[in-house]
């Protein structure tokens, strides 16, 4: 069986509906608009997993109110919201993400933000959703890029995911990771070229917006500390990878103005 490339920037053949592995935080939005630009359909999955930062939950809900607000002709292709209860991967895991332990590096070179088999079990569980709701396209945020060295973002894993659970299901999924290769001030940069490809007046500079308040990415789950950036800590790794990207993409000249 053929497997289509898993950084393809377009719907391939029959993929023409997609499930977004969408956790509220601006990699998984970037990646849900993306999808909303070019799929006819677009479901969407998050998970409960006895994450500390939580309060993603809650940002789930309100950046997908916004979304169906502020761009009408997305709103059409917005289908259901799904959420999985995970809670096993807390039981199995040592890590800062699901214990009240500090941000260290660990003695094999990863960051102990590492939940092992986390996006292997969140593939395989969206993948068997998918199959059941009609839809072949899986997307998610993972990249190698601007990340920690996580095995489970490589791009060899997301090709071997998508072999593996076309095969073992019978069924022809497009593992799509629009962010692989890309910095987080491009992801930013491809936030604003989804908005204004949406048709929406000022669309660019609305989906910034709406991303910069709507979206959580710390780790601590700190939603009142309010920087340039968005909400956060601003001292955990998430905070300081997204203010880096943040200030990059501040400098372009794609940047909204002050």
């Amino acid at each position: 069986m053929p497997t289509p490339s898993t950084s393809s920037p377009r719907p391939v053949g029959v993929h023409r509906a997609a499930l977004v592995l969408f956790s509220g935080g601006q990699d998984s939005t970037t990646c849900l608009a993306q999808a909303l630009q070019q799929y006819e359909r677009v479901e969407t999955l998050g998970f409960l997993y006895g994450q500390r930062h939580s309060v993603e939950m809650q940002a789930r809900l309100d950046v997908l109110a916004r979304l169906r607000e502020t761009f009408p002709m997305w709103s059409g292709k917005l289908g259901q919201d799904h959420v999985l209860d995970v809670g096993v991967l807390g039981q199995v895991s040592e890590t800062s993400l699901t214990r009240d332990m500090a941000f260290a590096m660990e003695s094999n070179g990863l960051p102990n933000t590492f939940v092992p088999g986390r996006n292997l079990l969140f593939l395989t569980l969206a993948a068997a959703l998918a199959y059941r709701r009609g839809l072949t396209a899986l997307v998610t945020g993972v990249c190698e890029t601007d990340f920690s060295g996580y095995p489970d973002c490589r791009d060899d894993t997301m090709k071997a995911m998508q072999l593996a659970l076309s095969l073992g299901m019978d069924h022809r999924f497009l593992v799509e990771t629009p962010l692989m290769w890309i910095d987080k001030a491009q992801t930013w940069a491809l936030a604003h070229d989804m908005g204004e490809a949406s048709g929406v007046p000022e669309g660019g500079n609305k989906l910034i917006e709406l991303m910069l308040e709507h979206t959580h990415t710390c780790y601590l789950g700190d939603r009142d500390h309010r920087h340039a950036w968005g909400y956060g800590c601003g001292r955990c790794p998430a905070c300081e990878l997204r203010a880096k990207g943040w200030e990059a993409y501040s400098m372009s000249d794609r940047s909204p103005s002050p």
